[in-house]
């Protein structure tokens, strides 16, 4: 359900509640709880991205291929190289989904996810703690400064872009459509920056993967770094492709 299908539907709602409250005496407390809902689902359809509640996010892909597309959030960061690394001995191609700000003395590593053959996504520039508060002025200037530096280091300017912490609004609606960014969500969330255990975080992930699924990791994670030959071998041996994410949903990166 969209914001606006939302919006109707709770009006619809508190007039029938308003008529039932006028014959029936249903009482001033149940309007606080029809508040606390309205609330609640507006909550959830900020910070589930998958629910396209504010703004439409590919979060997977509909197919009967064993495809599987693997995306890095956060980085370039220390672990990003030894990802790299192992991304290479195991001929897999990813999506790095890059903070502005952790660039700086990091061009190297964006200019070799390019040549090892992965694609580089926007993760705003400064992935700030209230970036979600942000007007959408703001949103856009921000994640228009991210694009210019790996267009300045690579000469793409990425189109894909991963809202920071996954939390959607109006106001980043507003800056993704000005901007011409395409959303990119998850259909995995593997919470690699919190489970710290590699059998833990094997078995989070193994069981959710189903064809066309997008994987969302972390390159500033020592347990990803850890675990990924592991989960890539296991990936392969249950019959699925890992595809880089363009050519799981067929569209151009970069502008």
């Amino acid at each position: 359900m969209s914001i606006r299908a939302f919006n109707i539907f709770s009006i619809i709602l508190i007039l029938v509640w308003i008529w039932a409250d006028k014959y029936l005496s249903i009482g001033a407390p149940s309007y606080g709880w029809l508040l606390l809902i309205y609330v609640s689902v507006l909550f959830c359809g900020s910070y589930f991205i998958r629910m396209g509640f504010f703004l439409k996010s590919i979060c997977s892909v509909k197919t009967n291929e064993k495809w599987i597309a693997l995306s890095f959030d956060d980085g370039p960061a220390g672990p990003t190289s030894h990802i790299l690394d192992i991304l290479k001995e195991n001929e897999a191609e990813a999506a790095f989904f890059c903070i502005g700000k952790k660039i700086s003395g990091n061009e190297e590593l964006i200019k070799r996810m390019v040549s090892d053959g992965h694609i580089i996504g926007n993760h705003s520039f400064s992935h700030h703690p209230f970036f979600d508060f942000f007007s959408s002025g703001k949103m856009l200037t921000d994640m228009i400064e991210m694009n210019q530096l790996v267009k300045d280091i690579t000469g793409h300017s990425p189109r894909f872009f991963r809202p920071p912490y996954g939390v959607t609004n109006p106001n980043l609606k507003k800056a993704v459509m000005k901007g011409g960014f395409i959303s990119i969500g998850w259909s995995i969330r593997s919470y690699d920056t919190v489970i710290k255990n590699q059998y833990r975080l094997l078995n989070k992930i193994i069981p959710a993967l189903k064809p066309g699924a997008i994987l969302l990791l972390h390159d500033s994670s020592e347990t990803t770094v850890a675990v990924l030959p592991e989960l890539l071998k296991v990936i392969r041996h249950k019959g699925y492709q890992i595809v880089r994410l363009d050519k799981m949903v067929n569209l151009n990166p970069y502008d």
